[in-house]
């Protein structure tokens, strides 16, 4: 199969811990070459330690960056700084986008309209990965305008699978969504996670031995029900006996309100990310 990607231009415009990840599975995958790819950082050190790690260059400017990617043929910009910072950022690249360039903005609550305002292009696509992409076992997913054609959708989709799974959207309603369910997502895991650990270590389990029965039933379950292609509560049937040990654990999960309680973290997070995009 031939590799879309291998003639683009990237530019990522802030590299912390995700774009530096999007980086890493890029050329992990031999989808784009480290002389292609440039970034920019404030930090002196972490430039450093990105075109020694990577090979790529870093600019200190955000505008030279950009700037370094606009005789490609391909070229893409990817927005990767944090929700505070994107009005300066905007302001900054004001001029230096190219009309022909893609956009891709990973930045929380950001809208479509207010990246294509201040930059004066119509070719964007809003994206929203999640903590597992750093090992490559994440999911993205993304919307674009529809100035973005269908060859340019095809580089978006090969350059998030260097993050894992991608999953295209048809609104950028969805996007606030799915930050609110998949980005936000590990966090409600990790707690739950977190939970069970304890209840371990109260029954008599030592911490280790706790989090790794944890873990690895938390990771078989999840396995489980992606190869069963079962729903949730089928599977839950499954494992539930009358007057075992798992109806009488459920009993007390709906009794404490489990599902609403999940139910009102998810809607809370959507709503801060409807109203970080607000934010002017």
């Amino acid at each position: 199969m031939k590799n879309i990607l291998a003639n683009t231009k990237l530019a990522f415009i802030g590299c912390g811990v995700m774009a530096e990840s999007i980086v890493a599975g890029l050329l992990r995958k031999e989808l784009v070459a480290a002389d292609r790819i440039v970034a920019s950082h404030p930090r002196k050190g972490r430039r450093a330690e990105l075109n020694e790690k990577y090979g790529i260059a870093v600019f200190e400017e955000n505008a030279d960056a950009v700037e370094n990617i606009r005789a490609g043929e391909d070229s893409i910009v990817v927005l990767c700084v944090k929700p505070q910072r994107l009005k300066g950022v905007l302001d900054e690249l004001r001029g230096t986008v190219a009309p022909d360039q893609t956009i891709v903005s990973i930045i929380a609550g950001a809208k479509i309209e207010t990246i294509s305002e201040a930059l004066g292009n119509r070719r964007i696509v809003r994206a929203m990965p999640n903590t597992p992409s750093q090992i490559g076992a994440g999911i993205t997913a993304w919307t674009s305008t529809d100035e973005v054609s269908d060859r340019e959708k095809a580089q978006i989709r090969a350059l998030l699978t260097a993050l894992g799974k991608e999953l295209h959207v048809e609104t950028e309603n969805m996007i606030d969504m799915a930050t609110s369910l998949s980005a936000t997502g590990p966090t409600y895991i990790f707690l739950v996670m977190e939970a069970l650990t304890d209840a371990g270590v109260h029954l008599g389990f030592s911490r280790e031995m706790a989090k790794e029965l944890v873990q690895e039933t938390m990771l078989g379950s999840v396995k489980f029900a992606i190869e069963s292609h079962k729903h949730p509560a089928e599977l839950r049937n499954m494992v539930t006996s009358p007057g075992g040990t798992s109806a009488d654990a459920i009993y007390q999960m709906e009794k404490g309100g489990l599902r609403t309680v999940l139910s009102k973290a998810v809607y809370a997070a959507y709503q801060r990310a409807v109203a970080l995009g607000q934010k002017k």
